[in-house]
C-alpha cells in the first residue's frame, strides 16, 4: 500500500509539471497568436492612415490643380481661333478653343520663311499655359528669335549644320528661361506662370521635333504614325531622378505634389534650389530636340497639341482620325476644328490647341470618302429623328439620343473620333427636331453622355 502510494505521488508530480509545461507552451502560443494580432492591428492602421494621407494630398493637390491648372465654367467656351497659311512647299491650319477652363492661357506660333537667309525654313510651335498665360504668350513671340540668333544656331558661315540648329534651339529656350526669370525677378516673383513648348523647325532636309513638358507632337509618314516625342512627366525615371537629386520628392504623379509637368519654361518657384544648374532644378527647361530627315516621298503631316487634345486621343487615333477628315475636305481650318471640337466631346476639359501641318504628300481629297461621309450623315439625321419619333409622348433628352446611337453598330464612323466626330451632326438635328427645347438639354457635358 505504501508502495502505491509513492508511485501515484510520482506520476502526479509528473502529471502536474506536464501540466505546466503543456500550460506554459500554450501560454507562449497565445502569447504568440496576441502578438501577430497586435502587429496586424497596427499594419491595419498605418494603411489607413497612408491611404488617408494619400487622399489628403491628392485632394490638395486637385486643389492646387485648379489654381495653377485653372478652375472650370458651367458651360465651355466654344469659340475658336483659327489661322491659316502655305509656303515652302507646306500647308497649315490651327485651332484654339478656351473649352471648360475659367481662362484661356493657350498660345502658338505659326512662321513660313524665316529671317536672316533661312527664307526656305518654316517654324510651328504650341504653347500650354499654366497659372497664367504670361509666359506662353511671351515664348510665343520670341522664342523662335533666341533659338535663331544665338551664337550655337548660327555657327560658322553658311547654313547651320544639323548640330548647330539642335545646340541652337537648346540654347534659346535656356536664354528665353533665364530672360524671363530676370523679367520675375524685377517684377518682385510677381508671374508664377509657366509653360510647356512642343514644336518643329522644318528645313529644306530635315525636321526638327522640339518639346519641353507635355504636350506632344507627332509624324504621319506612309499613312503611320513614324514619330512622337515623348512627354516629360515625373514619375519618368530620369526626370524623378533628377527631381530627387534636387531635393524634391514626386507625390500624386506632381512635382512636391503639386506640378504635373517635370519640365517646362517659366515655373520658377521650381527652379530655385542653390548649387543646381538651371537643367538640374525640380523642373527643367530644356528641351529634348529629334532630327529626322525628311522624306518627299512619304511624309504626310505633323501635328502639334496640348494636353487637352492626347488626355482624350491616343496617337494612332488622332493620326487616323486626322487622315480621315484630309480624304472628305482639303480645308485644314475645318480639320483642326473638328479635332479640338471631338476632343471636348470625348471629355477634355482643358484648353485645347492643334496645328496640323501637311506636306505636298498629305492625304487628298477622294470622292468616294466624301461620298460614304454625306450617306453617313444623312443616316444619322434619319436614326435620330426615329429615336425622337420612337418616345411617342414627349421628347427624349440629348443625352438619351447619343447613348441610343452609341448602342448601336454604326458603320464607316471616323476612325479615332467614332461617334464623337459627329455629336454636331446630331446635335443639330435633334435641336431642328425640337425647337422648344430645355436650355439643359443643349449642354455640352459629357460626364452622362455615353
Amino acid at each position: 500500500m505504501h508502495c502505491l502510494s509513492r508511485k501515484w505521488l510520482a506520476e502526479a508530480v509528473i502529471w502536474t509539471k506536464l501540466k505546466k509545461r503543456e500550460e506554459k507552451r500554450m501560454g507562449k502560443k497565445v502569447r504568440e497568436k496576441k502578438r501577430k494580432q497586435k502587429k496586424s492591428i497596427i499594419k491595419r492602421k498605418e494603411r489607413r492612415q497612408m491611404k488617408r494621407m494619400f487622399m489628403r494630398k491628392k485632394h490638395e493637390a486637385d486643389l492646387k490643380d485648379q489654381d495653377i491648372m485653372g478652375a472650370f465654367l458651367d458651360k465651355p467656351k466654344m469659340e475658336k481661333h483659327n489661322a491659316q497659311g502655305q509656303g515652302n512647299g507646306l500647308r497649315y491650319g490651327l485651332s484654339s478653343m478656351q473649352g471648360w477652363r475659367v481662362e484661356m492661357e493657350d498660345a502658338h506660333t505659326a512662321v513660313i520663311g524665316l529671317p536672316s537667309g533661312l527664307e526656305t525654313w518654316s517654324f510651328f510651335a504650341v504653347y500650354d499655359g499654366h497659372a497664367g498665360s504670361q509666359v506662353a504668350k511671351y515664348c510665343c513671340e520670341h522664342l523662335l528669335d533666341h533659338i535663331t540668333n544665338n551664337q550655337d544656331f548660327k555657327g560658322s558661315a553658311g547654313a547651320p549644320s544639323v548640330e548647330n540648329v539642335k545646340n541652337g534651339i537648346r540654347t534659346g529656350f535656356l536664354e528665353i528661361d533665364e530672360h524671363m526669370r530676370v523679367m520675375s525677378e524685377k517684377k518682385h516673383g510677381a508671374d508664377r506662370s509657366g509653360s510647356t513648348a512642343v514644336g518643329v523647325l522644318i528645313s529644306p532636309h530635315h525636321t526638327y521635333f522640339i518639346n519641353c513638358g507635355d504636350s506632344r507632337g507627332l509624324l504621319c509618314r506612309n499613312r503611320k504614325v513614324h514619330f512622337f516625342t515623348q512627354d516629360h512627366k515625373p514619375n519618368n525615371p530620369l526626370e524623378k531622378e533628377r527631381i530627387q537629386n534636387a531635393g524634391g520628392s514626386v507625390m500624386i504623379q506632381r512635382v512636391n505634389g503639386s506640378l504635373a509637368v517635370s519640365r517646362a519654361l517659366g515655373d520658377f518657384d521650381y527652379k530655385c534650389v542653390h548649387g543646381k544648374g538651371p537643367t538640374e532644378q525640380l523642373v527643367s527647361p530644356e528641351p529634348e530636340v529629334h532630327d529626322i530627315e525628311r522624306s518627299e516621298e512619304d511624309d504626310q503631316f505633323i501635328i502639334l497639341a496640348c494636353d487637352g487634345i492626347w488626355d482624350v486621343m491616343g496617337n494612332e487615333e488622332l493620326c487616323d482620325f486626322v487622315r480621315s477628315r484630309l480624304e472628305v475636305t482639303d480645308d485644314l481650318e475645318k480639320v483642326c476644328n473638328e479635332v479640338v471640337d471631338t476632343c471636348l466631346y470625348k471629355g477634355s476639359r482643358d484648353n485645347m490647341s492643334v496645328i496640323l501641318i501637311c506636306f505636298p504628300n498629305a492625304p487628298k481629297v477622294l470622292p468616294e470618302a466624301v461620298k460614304k461621309e454625306a450617306e453617313l450623315d444623312k443616316y444619322l439625321e434619319s436614326r435620330v429623328e426615329e429615336i425622337i419619333k420612337k418616345q411617342g409622348e414627349g421628347v427624349p433628352d440629348l443625352v438619351h439620343v447619343m447613348r441610343t446611337l452609341a448602342s448601336e453598330n454604326i458603320p464607316s464612323l471616323p476612325p479615332g473620333g467614332e461617334l464623337a466626330s459627329k455629336r454636331n451632326i446630331i446635335e443639330a438635328v435633334y435641336n431642328r427636331l425640337n425647337p422648344y427645347k430645355n436650355d439643359d438639354t443643349d449642354s455640352t457635358s459629357t460626364d452622362d453622355m455615353w
